[in-house]
């Protein structure tokens, strides 16, 4: 297994340079690119084990979650989830009403808006 200190000499690690690989094809490529290869490996994976193989691993990565972080894990994540689709939905009413006919500014091209955070939610608390 590669280790992943300093080489001596002053190299870089296999982390960093792994990092530094995946920024440089990421700038060369763009998120299509990942994508695609991801959507070919899964096609791939799908052919060779068949579709049985997805559930088989769900359930094993699931169990562990559960594990992890307890039996209401998925409950309180999934209410999370229907409370941020609810207020987006209620979002869209209030832009979409009369007395808001503005649409919102859409963020520069390549430019993502930053994420909400909010530690009170934090998985796993």
């Amino acid at each position: 297994m590669p280790t992943q200190g300093k080489k001596p000499g002053g190299g870089m690690t296999v982390a960093e340079a792994g990092r530094m690989g995946g920024k440089l094809v990421s700038e060369k490529y763009g998120a299509e690119f990942y994508e695609k290869i991801g959507k070919k490996g899964g096609s791939s994976t799908a052919e060779r084990y068949g579709p049985e193989f997805f559930g088989k691993i769900g359930r094993k990565g699931g169990k562990a979650v559960s594990e992890k972080y307890g039996a209401g894990h998925f409950e309180r994540i999934g209410r999370r989830g229907g409370q941020k689709v609810a207020s987006l939905v209620e979002r869209a009413k209030s832009l979409e009403s009369p007395e808001h006919p503005e649409r919102p500014e859409e963020p520069d091209e390549g430019e993502r808006p930053a994420p909400e955070v909010r530690p009170e939610q934090s998985i796993g608390a």
